[in-house]
């Protein structure tokens, strides 16, 4: 293993940065942190280094990445046109947790749209993220085009030790810590006539509609094409059952023999699962706040799904618009199984 792939910890404009930004150029993979998850990036105008995400992820070609830029006069190199919407959306919440679809520009980014007329654009809050693309820009790439940086389908990384257990130490990992908010960004598609909400994040619902004027619409068979929307994903490798605390209970006690092969998540105490005293079955809290179930949540799921881990019970989160974004992901991961 070189210095240049080990992990570093580097918020500033400085040598570690500067060297990733040179492996972005020259058409490199580099991960990095964003206030979501960590991205695995290339230069987005490079259609052969694009290429290499979708095989070292093993991505399907035709699944659209997320192009990473810096501001929003970066997204208008890629866009063909910005709607009203997206730029009331941009001028709200960028630099932050929203990817926005719109038309793509001809001939542009077309690997990192997977060849759909479309293209999917944020901008990240998180200051090594944000100093990596200005580093980047200087050398003159414009965007990095950064799906999570993990085995496709599977759990995504909000540490820079998640994505080393993923490829390996030779890949280039700039390390910014844990994700602050743990979870991807929220999708919205402006390039229809009305905003569709593909996939909730962190910001809530209400947050969005708000600045968009009008309710998000559901997403139907003419929404764009977007990551992460897959109704199977984010998943670990043990069998993930999601079920309400009454369906777990039940399930608890009719279990056989339970040992260490059955791991549980969930917001109720172990005591009323029938989890209390000696049953060799591993517990792990859910936080009782959304916030802090999304920031814990893929951590939480690398953690359960150690080797030897046969099944990760785990119970609902309640139904209220905070809760969304982690019960999109975990839903996605229970269709996995």
């Amino acid at each position: 293993m070189n210095d240049d792939a080990a992990p570093v910890r580097d918020a500033s404009l400085g040598p570690a940065v500067l060297s990733a930004a040179h492996k972005l150029a020259a058409g490199e993979l580099v991960a990095f942190p964003t206030e979501t998850v960590y991205g695995l990036g290339a230069r987005a105008d490079d259609d052969a280094a694009v290429a290499a995400i979708f095989a070292a992820k093993g991505r399907p070609a035709d699944h659209p990445l997320i192009v990473h830029v810096s501001a929003p006069a970066q997204a208008a190199l890629f866009a063909r046109e910005i709607p009203p919407v997206a730029r009331r959306l941009m001028a709200a919440f960028w630099p932050g947790p929203l990817t926005l679809i719109v038309p793509r520009a001809a001939g542009v980014a077309g690997a990192a749209a997977g060849g759909h007329a479309s293209i999917g654009l944020r901008c990240p809050a998180h200051p090594v993220a944000r100093a990596l693309l200005a580093a980047a820009q200087q050398l003159g790439v414009p965007g990095l085009a950064a799906p999570s940086a993990n085995r496709f389908g599977r759990i995504s990384p909000t540490t820079a030790q998640h994505v080393h257990d993923d490829f390996g130490a030779d890949l280039t990992v700039l390390d910014g810590g844990p994700c602050e908010l743990g979870i991807e960004s929220a999708i919205v598609d402006c390039s229809a006539e009305h905003p569709v909400l593909l996939r909730p994040g962190a910001l809530t619902r209400a947050q969005i509609e708000a600045v968009a004027g009008e309710p998000l619409r559901r997403p139907d068979a003419g929404s764009a094409p977007a990551p992460g929307t897959l109704a199977a994903h984010y998943a670990p490798r043990a069998r993930l059952v999601l079920m309400p605390a009454a369906t777990l209970r039940s399930a608890l006690a009719a279990a056989q023999a339970p040992d260490d092969a059955l791991a549980v998540y969930s917001r109720s105490a172990p005591a009323a699962l029938g989890l209390a005293g000696t049953r060799p079955i591993r517990w792990r809290a859910m936080p009782a706040d959304a916030v802090a179930a999304a920031h814990e949540l893929f951590a939480a799921l690398r953690e359960l799904d150690r080797p030897g881990t046969d099944r990760i019970w785990v119970e609902e989160p309640p139904g209220t618009p905070a809760w969304e974004g982690v019960r999109d992901r975990l839903q996605r991961a229970a269709a996995a199984a």
